[in-house]
């Protein structure tokens, strides 16, 4: 897991009035959980760009006033019209006990079904795992580039050491498809295989002439 530093500043008061003074200040309300006692505080706005703004799963080294914490972030909250970042839940980490979270799937290579002209689906871009901290990577990297038409890649087939996953094992979560002109064609060459109309029998042989 790639760690990232991040430095906060207890709260002196909690509330919505609080919040939204924060926030002129171009500040983020922020929560810490996981440990005996919920930790309020917040994080200057800017500085939380590398840890919100990515789809990667990035160890947080919190730094609030002197006190180093390690955390992942848990849930974050969007304003509706502006898009900004309004408060950020962070869940501290145990370095020696496993904790769930999401990874996006990152694809390598070209599926030889596509290479055919098959179409490449992705039901899932990302996928439920629990391992300890150190075993988390930031992503999970796919290779499909052996992928064939009509084949797919499920929950059950996905082996990362340390890893464990949690979603259904018969979920796809990477397929290659026939594109519909190929479904079409190949309903066509069907149906016209059966509709073919059957051989003659072939004429019984003529009496042999009277001698």
């Amino acid at each position: 897991m790639n760690t990232v530093a991040l430095s906060g500043t207890l709260r002196k008061a909690v509330g919505t009035k609080d919040a939204a003074q924060l926030r002129r200040e171009k500040r983020v309300p922020c929560v810490l959980y996981g440990s005996d006692k919920t930790v309020h505080f917040s994080v200057d706005e800017a500085a939380l760009r590398k840890v919100v703004f990515t789809p990667e799963v990035n160890g947080i080294e919190l730094d609030l006033e002197g006190t180093k914490t390690l955390a992942m972030v848990q849930e974050k909250q969007f304003h509706p019209l502006t898009d900004k970042v309004i408060h950020i839940d962070f869940l501290q980490l145990d370095p020696s006990k496993e904790t769930t979270t999401m990874l996006s799937v990152r694809l390598v290579g070209q599926p030889a079904g596509v290479r055919a002209g098959g179409k490449l689906s992705q039901p899932m871009r990302k996928v439920r795992v629990k391992a300890l901290p150190s075993k988390l990577p930031q992503h999970l990297e796919l290779n499909v580039a052996d992928l064939d038409v009509n084949q797919s890649i499920k929950i059950s087939d996905l082996k990362f050491d340390g890893l464990t996953m949690l979603d259904r094992a018969s979920n796809v979560v990477v397929a290659v498809k026939m594109t519909k002109k190929q479904d079409q064609a190949a309903e066509g060459a069907a149906a016209g295989a059966k509709g073919a109309a059957p051989a003659k029998a072939a004429a019984p042989a003529k009496a042999a002439a009277k001698k």
